[in-house]
């Protein structure tokens, strides 16, 4: 960074036309700063400053170089204080994926709570139900309710289990099933990030069995599979936040008690760093810290 430097150097002694000063501003000799100057004129080749005994100003090369360097110089001190940022703990900017309802009812509080304690972080969020790259676009983490991940090189992190069950509205022919086989592909709705059918593997602790779901209807949206459910279109199968209220009002019944599906997991996802950058690890620590009472319909 010699050479960054030298520019600094220039930049400051074009701004202030006083080395002395320059020198006191960055902790330098004046002697230092002439021969900084001096040698930044012999790489050019041009003289950049006209010294007297009373007054040091810019030459016509001068001002020209000045001119063109500064947006360069303003751009690299940029990007050296964003990497030194993302080694801090409580500066920098983090860039959060996160699923729609997550990001509508549990997160912002969390977010809010980590601000008050480090107010010089800044976030940008972007929410979205369905599958992301998280090295490709550029997230720092996301936020995903979801089965293992199948990409092998992306940094996962369990934090909470997220339980599912079958629902259907307390006055349809669904309520008083006994069996899955008694299902048919068209009485079940599918959940499907990109809206296509999908397979159930439901259990009863003992045994299992698979039912197709979605023939008739699909949607990547729980809120509007529970909807669906509530208005008779048959069987969702979704975690307890999408579907608390309607529990709560009675606009769906649990169904098929005996038999559930594997859990989801609460997880934060990462680039494959070797190791978090601290302003990460913070964040994370805290999301799992705070996540549970935020999230108290999950259970």
């Amino acid at each position: 960074m010699n050479d960054y430097k030298a520019l600094k150097t220039f930049l400051l002694a074009a701004e202030k036309r006083n080395f002395a000063q320059v020198a006191r501003e960055l902790d330098m000799t004046p002697a230092a700063v002439t021969r900084a100057i001096a040698a930044l004129e012999d790489d050019l080749g041009v003289q950049l400053f006209v010294r007297t005994t009373r007054q040091v100003s810019l030459t016509t090369d001068g001002a020209v170089f000045a001119a063109q360097i500064q947006p360069a110089v303003d751009a690299l001190e940029s990007a050296r204080r964003e990497v030194r940022n993302a080694h801090k703990v409580d500066e920098g900017r983090l860039r959060i994926s996160a699923p729609t309802w997550f990001g509508k009812a549990v997160l912002p509080p969390i977010l809010s709570g980590f601000r008050q304690l480090y107010p010089k972080m800044s976030f940008e969020i972007s929410l979205s139900d369905g599958l992301i790259n998280i090295v490709d676009d550029d997230y720092d983490l996301a936020i995903r309710i979801s089965a293992q991940p199948s990409d092998k090189f992306t940094i996962w992190r369990k934090i909470r289990v997220v339980p599912r069950i079958l629902v259907a509205a307390p006055g349809s022919c669904f309520v008083g099933m006994q069996h899955p086989s008694e299902l048919t592909p068209d009485d079940c709705l599918a959940y499907s990030g990109e809206s296509r059918s999908e397979t159930w593997v439901l259990s009863d602790g003992g045994s299992s069995m698979t039912v197709s779901a979605g023939r008739a209807f699909s949607a990547n949206s729980g809120e509007v599979l529970a909807d669906m459910a509530a208005d008779g279109a048959g069987v969702a199968m979704l975690p307890g936040f999408h579907i608390s209220e309607h529990l709560r009002t009675g606009r769906l019944v649990h169904v098929l008690r005996g038999w559930a599906p594997p859990d989801l997991w609460l997880t934060l996802y990462y680039p494959p760093y070797q190791a978090l950058p601290p302003r990460i690890a913070s964040f994370s620590k805290f999301f799992e810290e705070q996540v549970a009472s935020h999230m108290v319909t999950l259970d």
